[in-house]
């Protein structure tokens, strides 16, 4: 039982660096971690989405990435016309 425990938790800690993905006491740290940043970021990415559907831009998660990935003041500039329309709804 005890091995198959951390058989699980060591496949769940595949790609981390150093001791992390090897050594149980230091993966089973990294995994707790790894998902408490899973789930905080699911819920981010879910306001992020409905606050640009608020602002009215609708371009969609593949463009947004290419724009990232290529042009990041564009990108930097949707972001900060996103905050903009943030900040005039909530005024409203």
């Amino acid at each position: 039982m005890s091995w198959a425990k951390h058989k699980k938790i060591l496949a769940m800690a595949k790609g981390y660096r150093g001791r992390a993905n090897s050594c149980y006491r230091t993966a089973i740290n990294r995994v707790e971690k790894g998902l408490q940043y899973q789930y905080r970021d699911r819920k981010q990415k879910k306001r992020l989405y409905g606050k640009m559907n608020g602002s009215g831009i609708e371009l969609n998660r593949k463009v947004l990435a290419d724009i990232a990935a290529t042009e990041p003041f564009s990108f930097k500039s949707v972001l900060e016309v996103v905050k903009h329309m943030e900040g005039i709804t909530k005024a409203l």
